[in-house]
Parts: structure tokens; C-alpha cells; sequence
């Protein structure tokens, strides 16, 4: 480890509560078995990573695509279809890769970060859950692995991670990370793209944040799981709490807004026939959940 980096590391037991360090190499995580919190980000093949000493949930930001974005349902579907027919799931559905709390807590958490964005948002969909994205988290989850993957549902499939260590007494506190970009992020306003919008991220990173808040991905299935022992950069954690989740269609392209700006809800897809609720285009759904416990 660079000298510098390692002076950092020293450090972080006393009043840092923030700093950063790049590498070209995946960088090995320090032996702390305290918890902490460590965020990587891939930007033009560089690694940042960050430890904030006040929390303890690890997140591993999603890798952008430069290819154009999938809405086809037809292709996500199928490639799900493919991911669940070759995963090691149990054939009779059980209730263990997320509760109905935790479930519920993360579904209405996104849709109200969703419906309260500035600049408001013309466009930002209703999202609900997917019990299809969430096998699919559930056998990302059950791997252990702290990397994105698998890699061919990726093409289709936008995906943030958390890991912590310890006990928790919300969901939402590996959640909440991921929105906590916002305060980094800096949208970009039309007349900012020509024709491609910039990606103005003004810390470690933001697109945790981006994939929240992206006005198509109306979808979302997530799976939490314990792992024994888990690597994190070198590091075994025990017991750490491990968060997938898993967004459909994905976000994060290149040269794209999260959301077109403008009066909420006056430039929905034709499919929501106007429908409009806190702000968000509304596809009429008497329940976006509970089905999935009956």
C-alpha cells in the first residue's frame, strides 16, 4: 500500500470522517474488524474508494455502461428466466431472502426519494416490486461475493450493494448511503447536454444515488443474506449482512439525465394514462407487494 494510504489508514481511528484514495489495482481493504464504511467507485478504470468512520454499511457502486439502454421487457425477462433456471434456489419458495418489513421499507423509501428530487422530474415512474429481481438478488446474495455479478444479467439489470458488520435495527441503514450521494450530485440541466450530459460528481461517488432515482427503472427485487465469512478486499468479515439489490430496467448510461425536468408527472409514458400519485406516474396497482407473501 502506498505510504500515503497507509498514513491515512492510521489515521482513521482519530477524527477523519472522510477521505479518499485512488488506485489502478482493486484496492485491499485495511484488517479493520471494527465496522466501517467502504464505498468503491470504477471511473475510467480507476478505483476510489472512501471510509466514512460515523457508519458502518459498505457499498459497492454499480459500473456504468457506454452501450445503449435495454427497456425491452421481453429481453430482461428472459435473461432473468435464464439467471433463475441455473441458479442453486430452492424449487418451493420460502420467505427467507428478504422480509415483508424490510421489503416494504425499501420499496417505499425509493419511491418517496423518487417523488421528491430537485429539479422535480417529468417523468419519474412508479416503482414497484419484482419478485423475478429479487430470486435473482437472492442468488447474487447467497454467493457472498462483494462484486456485481453475475455479469451477463448486468447488461439488463442495474444493481447496488451494502455490507455491514454488527447488528442493525433498519434495513434502511444500508439503504440510506446510497441516497446520501444526492448532497455530491449536481443534475444536469438540459442545457448542459449537447447532445450527451455530463456526470458532475463532486465526491466518491453518486451513482447509487443516479440508479435510485432513474425515471424508467420501475422495478426493483432485492435479497438480504448473512455470510460467515466474506472477503472484502482481503478482509474477512464474519457474519456480515450482505444487500442486493437488483433494478429493472437499469440506469447509469452514459451521456444520459437521470430524468427529463419539469412539471411533475406532464411527461409520463402514454402506458400510465395520466395516472399521477405524490408526484410520480402512477400505473394503477392496488398493491406493488403484497401479493408476494400470499
Amino acid at each position: 500500500m502506498p505510504q500515503h494510504s497507509k498514513e491515512l489508514f492510521k489515521k482513521l481511528e482519530g477524527q477523519y470522517t472522510h477521505f479518499g484514495i485512488a488506485q489502478r489495482v482493486n484496492p485491499v481493504a485495511s484488517p479493520l474488524l471494527h465496522p466501517k464504511m467502504i464505498a468503491i467507485s470504477a471511473v475510467s478504470g480507476i478505483l476510489l474508494f472512501s471510509l466514512l468512520y460515523e457508519t458502518s454499511a459498505v457499498v459497492l457502486l454499480n459500473a456504468t455502461d457506454s452501450s445503449s439502454p435495454t427497456n425491452n421487457f421481453t429481453d430482461i425477462e428472459a435473461a432473468l428466466k435464464a439467471h433463475l433456471d441455473s441458479a442453486d434456489l430452492p424449487k418451493v419458495r420460502r420467505k427467507r431472502y428478504i422480509s415483508q418489513n424490510d421489503m416494504i421499507a425499501i420499496l417505499d423509501y425509493h419511491n418517496q426519494v423518487r417523488g421528491k428530487v430537485f429539479p422535480p422530474a417529468a417523468n419519474m415512474e412508479y416503482m414497484v416490486w419484482d419478485e423475478n429481481l429479487a430470486k435473482s438478488a437472492e442468488a447474487w446474495a447467497a454467493t457472498c461475493i462483494w462484486d456485481h455479478g453475475p455479469s451477463y444479467l448486468l447488461r439488463f439489470l442495474g444493481q447496488n450493494l451494502s455490507v455491514r458488520t454488527g447488528r442493525y435495527r433498519s434495513i434502511l441503514q444500508l439503504v440510506k448511503p446510497w441516497y446520501d450521494e444526492v448532497k455530491d450530485y449536481a443534475f444536469p440541466y438540459p442545457q448542459d447536454c449537447n447532445p450527451r450530459c455530463p456526470m458532475r460528481c463532486y465526491g466518491p461517488m453518486c451513482t447509487h444515488y443516479t440508479q435510485m432515482v432513474w425515471a424508467t427503472s420501475n422495478r426493483i427485487g432485492c435479497a438480504i443474506h448473512t455470510c460467515q465469512n466474506m472477503n472484502v478486499w482481503g478482509a474477512v468479515w464474519r457474519r456480515a449482512i450482505y444487500l442486493v439489490c437488483n433494478y429493472a430496467p437499469k440506469g447509469n448510461w452514459i451521456g444520459e439525465a437521470p430524468y427529463k425536468v419539469g412539471v411533475p408527472c406532464s411527461a409520463c409514458p402514454p402506458s400510465y394514462g395520466g395516472s399521477c400519485t405524490d408526484n410520480l406516474c402512477f400505473p394503477g396497482v392496488t398493491s406493488n407487494y403484497l401479493y408476494w407473501f400470499k
